[in-house]
Parts: structure tokens; C-alpha cells; sequence
């Protein structure tokens, strides 16, 4: 149920609240709750010397710390919000709700009491520049956006300059939403294929974090599904509200499907033809899923001339197939947001007629990459291996029905320097090198954001 901004503050008047992880979400959250009365304890694994400035501003605004390997063990508190990242049924949590001490997380106290329309971006691929190009359509209509949650920037520290008719666009993680219990006002799941299994259980924790996305709406309330996607599409059982279907496969009554070149909304009988996939400026037929989603996501709200305009106009992601330099007639692209097989199948490897040198690998998530074994016989000439899946991935290939001795070329390296020098040393005028990993950047990385940086300051350096 929500509740106003108003009365959340005064709720927290007085209370006990644990951050748990001092990072970007809670670290503004220590002014503001401590501004209406609220009793923070800023908690984190690493010790003061590892959170250096980061634990300095958390005392200057008037946060206590708990920090180091038992920095869970004491807390004495009303409430803890986790960070994204943490299990939701790990120990530590675990022993926290047995004491009855509440658990919630940023996003939740966000969606309780933002006082704008949400829509809410969910998927294993796909979101970030879904929930980026519906961010834009609606900034192009003139409305106030609200852009964050796992796209980069916290929404709860703004809320209390987000106005009644403004919009929130959130893209959501699983792990934001495994412990969801309202869902946005209009709801978007790009597609779902096996991802974080690491962390997760299992798939079926992962499908059913997802499904909060849809589960708490309400008659008046949108779903936008992928039809073509098994997983996705089931969810139009349990939606209570209007549920627009995208397809590139085949037409749909409610929703965007493909029909040859062209984008068309349908409702009922009324079809409109909305844009020419030609015009969309982003390469990749995974792009124009991406449009079709938005389409179906802002259709009532942002008109057919700002839509084209943001397809014409749109440049992209950074990390997503991005053009990063051409050196003696080597191109050489970023997509380092790839981390897992079906992004990199259905982005990088889809979107050339020739075969590129790929450079992939890095943490394992656990998931399967026999089909892109496959498909990096097909499309790719030069494989540069490295990290922990560097083996699953040479596995997937060489087992591979397409495989031939030398086809793929296959290089094993040990980081992302010697996998450009090895790409420079391969790649002829009018190759392609593209670094689309397939795989989670942990075992190098903090995240992908620093691996594509690093890939690309390199390649800047040749």
C-alpha cells in the first residue's frame, strides 16, 4: 500500500536504520533520513582504510559506522535496507528478521512513496537501452523524467523534488525486485533467458523475482511483454491490468509487431504504422526489439513525431556496440554490457554479414554456452578467450557441429591488454574487432562499466 512522502518521513522520526553497503544508493540516503530524525548505522564489509573518503562523508552526515567481517553482528535497529547486490535469504539477513528487524532496500521505499507515474524496465537483455530510449521519447514529448535505479543513479535521495506529474523511468534488476511488493504503473520485461544464476538459486527464483514487476498491479495498470519469449509471455496470465504485446515474429491485437521494414501499433483493429526500422539510428535487429518495447511502453503519451525523432537521432548506450576508434582500417567496438551468451548472440554476433574477431570471457555466472558455441563458428573468423569462462567458451566451440580446425581461430590470453595486442597483431584492413564478453566482468572488474573503459583506453593506446 502506499503511502505519502510526507508520512514515510515523519514514520522514520526517531528510528533506527541500518544502510547495509555503502555505496551509491545509501550513501545519499544518510543525509536525508538523518534530516527527519532518523538514527543511521552506515554498515560495510571493508574496513576504514578500504572505504577511505567514503566512510569520512558517511560520518559527516551523521551516520555511526559498523564496518569489517562482523560488521552485521551487533546491529541494533528498527530497520535495514540491503544493498541490490546482497542475497535476499543470505545468514545475515536472515538472523536480522528473526530479531524483527524490518528489511527493505532504496527501490522499495521509492515505489512506496514516489508521487509520479512509475514505468519499470525489467529483462535479461535489452533494458538499459529500452529504459533509455522510453527516458528519451518522453523528455523529446516535453515531460520531467526521472531516469535511475539499476541504470546508474538512485531515485529515492531526489524524491522530494519529483512533482505529482512527472515521470519515473526505472530499470530493475532482480535483485532489486526479489523483494518488490508494489510494481511501476506501467511494467516492461524486455525478455528472460537464464542470468545471475551465481546468485540466485536457481531459475526459478530468478523468473519469480522478475514477476514482481507485473504481480502488484492493479486493473489500471500496463504490461508490455515480449511475445516471442516463452518465459515473458506466460506472465500475461497473472497481469490484473492492459497487457501490450511486442513481436517480431508475428502480429499482434495490443502491441507493436514488425511487419517487413516497419513498426506497427495495433489496438483491436486500429493499426498505425509507427516507423521505419531503417530509420532507427542504432544498429541491430536487437534494437529494434528495444523500439518496439518503448513504442508499446509510451503509445498514449509521446507522439509519432517525437518517437521518429528519437529513433533518427538516439546514438546509443555506452558499452553497447559502441564505435570506440578505426586504426589502419581495423574498427574496433565496445559491448562490453554483454555478460552473458544470448547478449552477445543476439547483439554483437548478429549485426555483421562477415566474421569479426570476437574477444570474450571473464566471471561465470553459471550459465550454458553451448548455442553460442555454435554461433561463433559462424560469425566469427578469431576468438581471443580469457577469464574464467575462457574454457566453457572454448568447450562450447570446439564441440560445436560447425566447428572446423582453425575455424574459429582461438587465442588464450590472461587479461584485456594481451587480448587487444592480440587483436591488433590478427586483425587485417576491414576487420571487425569487437569485445563482447558473454560473461560478467567480476573476475577482472568491478563492473562492466570498468572493464568497456579499460577495453577502451587501451584500444585508444594502440
Amino acid at each position: 500500500m502506499k503511502q505519502s512522502m510526507q508520512d514515510f518521513f515523519k514514520s522514520i522520526d526517531g528510528k533506527r536504520i541500518a544502510l547495509i553497503g555503502m555505496g551509491r544508493s545509501h550513501l545519499p540516503l544518510i543525509a536525508l533520513f538523518t534530516k527527519y530524525g532518523a538514527k543511521i548505522t552506515a554498515c560495510d564489509k571493508r574496513d576504514r582504510e578500504a572505504l577511505g573518503e567514503v566512510a569520512d562523508q558517511a560520518e559527516r552526515d551523521g551516520a555511526t559506522l559498523s564496518l569489517g567481517e562482523h560488521y552485521l553482528d551487533d546491529l541494533d535497529v528498527d530497520i535495514a535496507l540491503r544493498t541490490p547486490g546482497m542475497r535476499f535469504y543470505c545468514d545475515e539477513l536472515n538472523a536480522l528478521r528473526d530479531k524483527g528487524v524490518v528489511i527493505s532496500s532504496e527501490m522499495e521505499i521509492f515505489f512506496e512513496i514516489c508521487p509520479c507515474r512509475i514505468i519499470g524496465i525489467t529483462g535479461s537483455d535489452g533494458k538499459t537501452t529500452t529504459t533509455t530510449v522510453i527516458s528519451e521519447m518522453l523528455k523529446a514529448e516535453g515531460c520531467t523524467v526521472h531516469l535511475g535505479g539499476n541504470i546508474g543513479k538512485p531515485l529515492l535521495p531526489e524524491i522530494e523534488t519529483i512533482r505529482p506529474e512527472d515521470i519515473a523511468v526505472v530499470e530493475l534488476s532482480s535483485f532489486q525486485l526479489i523483494s518488490m511488493r508494489l510494481s511501476p504503473d506501467i511494467a516492461v520485461v524486455t525478455n528472460l533467458q537464464p542470468n545471475h544464476l551465481d546468485i540466485h538459486k536457481d531459475m526459478q527464483e530468478y523468473i519469480d523475482s522478475k514477476k514482481n514487476i507485473i504481480l502488484y498491479q492493479n486493473k489500471d495498470n500496463k504490461a508490455v511483454l515480449n511475445l516471442d519469449n516463452d518465459i515473458t509471455r506466460s506472465f500475461a496470465d497473472e497481469c490484473q491490468g492492459k497487457v501490450d504485446f511486442f513481436s517480431r515474429k508475428t502480429t499482434v491485437d495490443h502491441g507493436a509487431y514488425l511487419d517487413e521494414n516497419t513498426i506497427v501499433y495495433a489496438d483491436n483493429s486500429e493499426k498505425t504504422e509507427v516507423l521505419d526500422i531503417r530509420d532507427i539510428r542504432i544498429p541491430g535487429m536487437h534494437n529494434v526489439e528495444n523500439y518496439m518495447t518503448a513504442i508499446a511502453a509510451v503509445w498514449g503519451i509521446v507522439s509519432l513525431e517525437n518517437i521518429r525523432k528519437v529513433a533518427r537521432e538516439f546514438a546509443g548506450v555506452e558499452h553497447r556496440a559502441e564505435f570506440v576508434r578505426e586504426l589502419d582500417g581495423v574498427k574496433y567496438y565496445n559491448d562490453s554490457i554483454a555478460s552473458g551468451p544470448t547478449r552477445t548472440a543476439s547483439g554483437t554476433l548478429s549485426l555483421y554479414d562477415f566474421k569479426i574477431i570476437l574477444i570474450a570471457g571473464g566471471y561465470d555466472k553459471h550459465l550454458d554456452y553451448t548455442e553460442l558455441g555454435d554461433i561463433i563458428c559462424k560469425k566469427v573468423k578469431t576468438a581471443i578467450l580469457m577469464g574464467a569462462t575462457a574454457d566453457k567458451i572454448e568447450t562450447a566451440i570446439r564441440q560445436s557441429d560447425e566447428y572446423t580446425e582453425n575455424n574459429p581461430v582461438i587465442i588464450r590470453v590472461a587479461n584485456m591488454d594481451e587480448a587487444v595486442q592480440a587483436a591488433r597483431k590478427c586483425a587485417e584492413k576491414g576487420d571487425i574487432v569487437s569485445m563482447s564478453p558473454a560473461s560478467a566482468s567480476f573476475d577482472l572488474y568491478k563492473d562492466f562499466d570498468a572493464r568497456g573503459k579499460h577495453f577502451k583506453a587501451l584500444v585508444n593506446a594502440l
